[in-house]
């Protein structure tokens, strides 16, 4: 099946943002790191180099077309399948959305390259950036992020204290947790001195929910989030969803009911391969984005197993659908 969209995609559900419009401007899993949590798996080329990946009329009117859909959001979000930054013309495109809508800009960013002075110009233009910190020291930072040879830990605090020092929007800092890597108390007390370094506006907790790129990464207890939480300050939260993902095994038995003649790909079908082809989702994660019923999203899912175009896979006893390699 062709996916009708090549740069823009949703509006997601996200428990940070609401619901979000995202723009993809990187090839896929080209990247700073590789982190050992990432959805979209491994990284197929990790480098620093920043580069043109082409012009950002085409995806300013693929974003004009969307918008024209009226489905609502209160985001549109620079992320996708890569690290944005890597994207030479990151600030070209936030100028050239800010004169097609009023919808606040986030960058969503792992933060590695704000220690270049051009990277926290085109960030600055945004509304909100939101980068990540998941390790106080190098060797943790090596073994979660498994970044490229010339970043240090050292580089990322540095690069985000200075576009602290900058930037008069908001910075909402994700921190993520896998059980038995970043969670003993030195490494959280180190964290912590970080953040107090940086002085995000936010600081938002995760941990695996979904399937990674390494199958056997374990998501932190909901509880133990909570703890570390009110150990990092009030202005800490926790983001990550850990409750069940209901009606998933619905997929299996009698969907095949519900099909959608074979023939006729919906404009709702185009739009959840699209989400699917960005990140896993559970039942739920696609009916808030699509804004429908369960028995609805069920129909599009069911075709779009029916094509083999996408399966399911559980993660702690959640069901998420995947687009199929």
């Amino acid at each position: 099946m062709a996916d009708g969209k090549k740069y823009v995609y949703g509006p997601v559900p996200s428990r940070r943002l609401g619901r979000s419009y995202g723009i993809d401007i990187v090839p896929f899993k080209v990247c700073t790191l590789d982190c050992v949590y990432c959805q979209l798996g491994r990284t197929s080329e990790k480098t620093i180099e920043r580069r043109d990946f082409g012009p950002v009329e085409p995806v300013l009117a693929e974003l004009r077309n969307t918008l024209a859909e009226g489905l609502e959001a209160d985001f549109i979000t620079i992320a996708g399948s890569g690290e944005p930054t890597l994207n030479s013309r990151l600030g070209e495109l936030v100028d050239g959305i800010k004169r097609i809508t009023n919808i606040a800009i986030a960058v969503l960013t792992n933060g590695t390259l704000l220690y270049r002075e051009d990277v926290r110009a085109d960030c600055a233009r945004a509304d909100l950036v939101m980068p990540s910190l998941d390790a106080g020291d190098e060797q943790t930072f090596r073994q979660m992020n498994r970044p490229h040879d010339n970043i240090s830990i050292e580089n990322l605090i540095s690069g985000m204290c200075a576009f602290r020092d900058e930037f008069v929007g908001q910075i909402w800092l994700e921190v993520f947790f896998v059980e038995g890597i970043n969670t003993d108390p030195e490494q959280i007390a180190k964290i912590k001195d970080a953040i107090q370094r940086i002085r995000p506006d936010k600081i938002q907790l995760n941990t695996a929910v979904r399937p990674t790129a390494d199958p056997n990464i374990r998501r932190l207890d909901p509880q133990k989030l909570r703890a570390i939480a009110a150990r990092l300050g009030p202005t800490c939260e926790v983001v990550a969803d850990s409750s069940p993902a209901h009606g998933g095994r619905l997929v299996q038995g009698k969907a095949e009911d519900s099909l959608i003649p074979h023939l006729a790909v919906s404009r709702k079908t185009e739009a959840l391969f699209s989400m699917l082809k960005r990140r896993p989702c559970s039942l739920k994660d696609i009916c808030a984005g699509l804004d429908i019923t369960p028995n609805e999203a069920l129909k599009y899912i069911s075709d779009l197993q029916h094509r083999r175009l996408i399966h399911s896979e559980q993660k702690d006893g959640s069901v998420f659908f995947k687009t199929s390699s």
